[in-house]
């Protein structure tokens, strides 16, 4: 259970950074949703290391392979198995990993949880984990299209760089043109060069991804203890190396008076609308048909390919330096992380809520 995502639409994943691979398995996915195999693999491709100059320079293909539930393209109800194989593991990089503490890392806290950890890449914590969430999402996504239902991340903020206007002033579909996937190209070629400059430093840098869901409908998420933007934060906040999590306004709206907060509703031809949207899509924990909009805050990689002091196994006062291949941001590689955990918490939602109601 603790390597499963979703109550009626469930994930789950196994495999290591330095193993044999990463899969999954998903199941409660609906039959008879049609399978773009080059989208998945697409989903995957954005998120793979060696991309760009950005980014680890770890090479992988990560090509997918299912293994079930699938027949003639289509799904069949039945539970999916994937496996994407692990090629390129230079596990020798982290011998010197193998007796230290990396600070802010998992290293310790998985020593005194499992009294032993695989120091290869971290494991489990690894974000290498994430390649499993993306296949799902993937296939959420391709559900969630034929209900008119889309989703778009995007890098909003790095370091000290950071996007001024909210989502309706940018165009989305420019996500993808550049490495950093930020919608404005000025903001993506200073936050591209602040990457750069902090990887040759050997040091890392966070930031701000947006994501924003349309098209979702009225009803999603229950009124109590599995409120949708809970829901959604908790998928958020599973994400390796996400400090943070917020929606609507969030923490910008505690100035304001709440005549200012409140959604107006009113009649907008034959149908109840609201004239803002500042609560971000959800009211009471429940989607009222608006776009939902959250944001969600990484911390700048914890490996460091610079000198830092740490301890080792028995607390010695030591130092360390990572060695190999590492993320100096894990915002570019994060957007399609964070669509896909929104993907499939949507979609796991949307099922739930179709057995809240006998008739429609």
């Amino acid at each position: 259970m603790f390597n499963t995502f979703g109550n009626i639409f469930r994930l789950t994943t196994f495999g290591e950074s330095h193993g044999a691979g990463i899969g999954g398995v998903i199941d409660g996915f609906p039959a008879g949703i049609r399978l773009d195999m080059d989208f998945i693999q697409s989903e995957l491709d954005r998120r793979k290391p060696g991309q760009s100059k950005i980014t680890t320079d770890r090479k992988e293909a990560d090509q997918v392979e299912f293994l079930s539930g699938v027949f003639e393209g289509m799904s069949t109800g039945c539970p999916i198995g994937f496996l994407v194989r692990n090629t390129n593991q230079h596990s020798s990089d982290y011998d010197n990993l193998r007796h230290l503490y990396r600070p802010s890392h998992a290293d310790y806290t998985y020593t005194q949880k499992y009294g032993l950890r695989d120091h290869r890449g971290g494991g489990r914590s690894s974000a290498r984990e994430t390649i499993a969430r993306c296949v799902g999402g993937a296939l959420a996504k391709l559900a969630l299209r034929e209900l008119g239902i889309s989703i778009q991340a995007y890098t909003s903020q790095v370091g000290h760089i950071a996007l001024e206007n909210d989502y309706h002033q940018y165009e989305l579909s420019l996500t993808e043109t550049n490495a950093v996937r930020c919608p404005d190209a000025t903001k993506a070629t200073a936050m591209e060069a602040l990457i750069a400059e902090v990887k040759a430093q050997g040091d890392t840098i966070g930031g701000i991804i947006t994501c924003v869901i349309q098209g979702c409908p009225i009803g999603l998420g229950q009124p109590a203890f599995d409120k949708l933007h809970a829901a959604l934060g908790g998928a958020m906040l599973s994400i390796n190396a996400v400090k943070g999590f917020e929606y609507g306004e969030g923490f910008a709206g505690v100035t304001a008076r709440g005549s200012e907060q409140n959604d107006i509703f009113y009649n907008h031809n034959g149908r109840i609308d609201t004239r803002t949207n500042h609560s971000g899509g959800i009211q009471g924990g429940i989607s009222n048909g608006q776009d939902i909009y959250f944001r969600v805050a990484f911390k700048p990689v914890a490996t460091l390919l610079m000198e830092q002091p740490t301890v080792d196994l028995q607390g010695n006062d030591t130092l360390v330096k990572a060695r190999g291949r590492h993320d100096p941001c894990v915002l570019p590689r994060a957007v399609p992380i964070v669509e896909a955990m929104a993907a499939m918490t949507i979609l796991d939602h949307y099922l739930l809520n179709k057995t809240t109601r006998l008739v429609d």
